[in-house]
């Protein structure tokens, strides 16, 4: 290991020597039209000089000295040409650097100075090697350029350095993130949130994280909060990941480890709730999302997160592994992905599962689509649907489904408005609603479902949904289609729901806005034949073939068709009069306006890796409904129809009640019992959910 950072260390020496000879080298070629590429080199060297000036200022014994505003200025310093104000002219813009640079060029060179933007993270949390790996791909792309003697250097053998880069380091970037994300380990953020002095919010910036008015606004406000509050809501959030073994019924001792997902500014109840996972005997697993694109998938930030710099940023970087996504690539990442979760068997089976504390209140993000953003070919998506199988089913088998939990809680964040106060004091509330009370109305809504051979949906006020879903046949002694959700794994209480029979469910899911996966729909139509998704299309940009590559890139992700893989009837009513008294409706996460409304989800079911587990309602029916004609296909002795049993995705649509024209239960004889009508509760026992929205 000596001789290994030895090693390390001399080749950082001569990294750094020769990124700060790129200022004055002349290069071989004089030619005008390198002249650009000049620019492109100089302020990327520039970058990575600084970063490495942070690495060694923020891992020098003791903690560096610094002010508030010094702490601020380095941040920004490391942040600003990526910013909305400075994005219009920054290299990590494809539109810019394809207008200065051509776009063959442009297209490549902006998605590597987005992926040597990651050396911040490693700066911050002393991962040398792979900071070095780094500024040597760049310096061996410089090399091509500044040793050219008669023209610019072909694309191809750029595209061949990020590829091999990629490819070499895999057995590197990939098995640490599968390793961090099953073992407990001590690390910077777990550093940060047991031993930092959490009322000096200098502690913010030792993440390396983007750090703007969210990030220190909620640590304020978590800051001045009483202590019992505060503990309430950790024992909230804890309690609820217990429950959510004996709801499912799987025995918790043999389990050591839980993965805790937070947002910066949240670490004062992160720290409670470690304490409490511990009395359990579970140590914390504190990851931070992939920064590697190595890692990433489109959008997705996974693990601890802070608000993005710039969200259009990541939705233009959002497929650069374009340039490098082959079956090779994939092949290697499976291969190495096995290979750990072989050597961490042990760890992978203690693992318990996450504890998600999402937030919420950010303006809704509507990308502006960008001609020369990288984009996966159709070869390559068909690749990524294939290899996500593949690592789901890898996955499965060192983790499986049916033996571990997780859960589920938000609360808002300063930029939700003026209110934020008000409203995060009403998500604690509504957090905690009484259970039994929406046990007893849920399940007079379940009695009725479960005597109707379908549900019909039917939309108002504009909204065109009309569909008709179809329910499984069950033995309603003893069996039910529908699940009492009350606040467990998924937090707040409020809904009911089904794996709907595909064959049969026909007609049209309509929504006039919603924000799915952080990004905003306009008029989003579903057309569903027997139960899948036949047509789609939204009015987020002018043209057709726009609207429907934006829903299949980010709604569908690259699949051809998705199935409906759960029906449910949100019955949160106080979350949702809470949405329109601060008129957040659009602001709130999937996980509260899901309770708000009927919600479809389009993709797997909810039982998706566990429709065998068996299951119960507080009425002890069993809860038979996990399947549908495609989970099903798991069981088939043809592997290639066994692959088509899973999406692994799954993504919830919420139709609010205002758009509710009415939701009948259907028996097979035609009878139509009305369980909303006009958005309001009418089944005779559900009275109590109207309540809300008389007063």
């Amino acid at each position: 290991m000596d001789l290994l950072m030895s090693d390390v260390c001399e080749r950082m020496e001569l990294a750094i020597s020769r990124l700060s000879e790129v200022f004055e080298e002349q290069w071989t070629c004089e030619n005008e039209s390198f002249a650009p590429f000049k620019d492109y080199f100089t302020k990327t060297a520039n970058f990575l000089l600084q970063v490495y000036d942070v690495h060694n200022l923020v891992n020098e014994p003791g903690a560096p000295s610094m002010s508030m505003e010094e702490w601020q200025q380095l941040n920004a310093r490391l942040y600003e040409d990526i910013l909305p104000e400075a994005y219009a002219d920054s290299y990590a813009n494809p539109a810019y650097a394809c207008k200065m640079l051509g776009r063959e060029y442009g297209q490549i060179l902006s998605a590597l100075y987005a992926e040597l933007r990651s050396t911040i993270v490693y700066a911050y949390e002393n991962r040398k090697y792979d900071m070095l790996s780094l500024f040597e791909l760049y310096l061996e792309i410089y090399g091509k350029f500044a040793e050219a003697e008669t023209a610019l250097p072909k694309t191809k053998y750029i595209r061949e350095s990020i590829y091999y880069y990629m490819y070499d380091y895999a057995d590197v970037i990939v098995a640490d993130r599968i390793r961090e994300t099953i073992c407990p380990e001590d690390n910077l953020a777990l550093d940060i949130v047991l031993r930092s002095d959490l009322s000096d919010f200098r502690y913010l910036y030792r993440y390396g994280e983007y750090i703007g008015d969210n990030e220190i606004k909620t640590a304020e406000y978590f800051n001045k909060l009483d202590e019992s509050l505060v503990r309430a809501m950790a024992k909230t959030y804890v309690d609820g990941f217990i429950k959510g073994f004996e709801t499912m019924r799987i025995d918790i001792k043999p389990k050591k480890s839980v993965n805790i997902r937070y947002s910066i500014g949240q670490e004062r109840m992160v720290r409670m709730a470690i304490e409490m996972f511990e009395e359990h005997g579970l140590k914390p697993i504190i990851f931070r999302y992939a920064v590697s694109r190595m890692n990433r998938r489109l959008t997705s930030r996974v693990g601890y997160i802070g608000t993005p710099a710039n969200k259009q940023y990541e939705y233009d970087h959002r497929m650069d592994e374009a340039l490098f996504y082959d079956k090779a690539f994939t092949e290697r990442k499976l291969e190495v992905a096995a290979d750990v979760y072989e050597k961490h068997k042990q760890q992978a089976k203690e693992y318990a599962g996450p504890a998600c504390i999402e937030v919420f209140g950010e303006n809704p993000f509507a990308p502006e689509t960008c001609e020369d953003a990288l984009k996966l070919s159709g070869k390559q998506q068909e690749l990524s649907v294939s290899y996500m199988t593949k690592s789901a089913e890898l996955s499965n088998k060192y983790i499986p489904r049916d033996q571990y939990s997780f859960t589920i809680i938000a609360y808002p964040i300063p930029e939700i408005g003026d209110s934020f106060d008000d409203i995060f004091a009403e998500i604690v509330k509504i957090n905690t609603l009484d259970n039994d009370l929406y046990r007893e109305i849920q399940q007079t809504i379940i009695l009725t479902l479960d005597e109707a051979e379908y549900i019909h949906v039917v939309g108002a006020n504009g909204n065109k949904t009309d569909i008709k879903v179809m329910l499984h046949k069950i033995d309603k002694t003893k069996e039910t289609n529908f699940e009492n959700c009350l606040a467990d794994v998924n937090i707040p209480v409020g809904e009911v729901f089904t794996s709907p029979v595909l064959t049969g469910t026909n007609g049209t899911l309509h929504v006039s806005c919603v924000y799915l996966n952080d990004l905003k729909y306009k008029d989003l139509t579903i057309e569903f034949e027997n139960g899948c998704m036949k047509n789609y299309t939204c009015k987020n940009f002018e043209t057709e073939e726009e609207n429907k590559a934006f829903i299949k890139e980010n709604l569908m992700f690259n699949h051809d068709t998705l199935p409906i893989g759960e029906f449910a009837i949100g019955t949160n009513t106080t979350a949702y009069v809470m949405a329109h008294k601060y008129d957040i409706l659009y602001k709130l996460p999937i996980l509260i306006v899901e309770k708000m409304g009927p919600h479809f989800a389009v993709g797997d079911t909810c039982y998706s890796y566990s429709e065998d587990s068996r299951l119960y309602n507080p009425d002890g029916r069993e809860i038979v409904a996990k399947d549908n004609e495609c989970s099903l296909l798991r069981n088939s002795n043809d592997e290639a129809e066994k692959s088509k049993a899973y999406f692994n995705c799954h993504t919830d649509i919420t139709i609010p009640y205002e758009e509710i024209g009415g939701i009948y239960a259907v028996s097979s004889d035609g009878t139509k019992t009305p369980i909303l009508l006009d958005g309001r509760f009418v089944l005779p026992g559900t009275e109590g959910l109207n309540v809300p929205f008389l007063e």
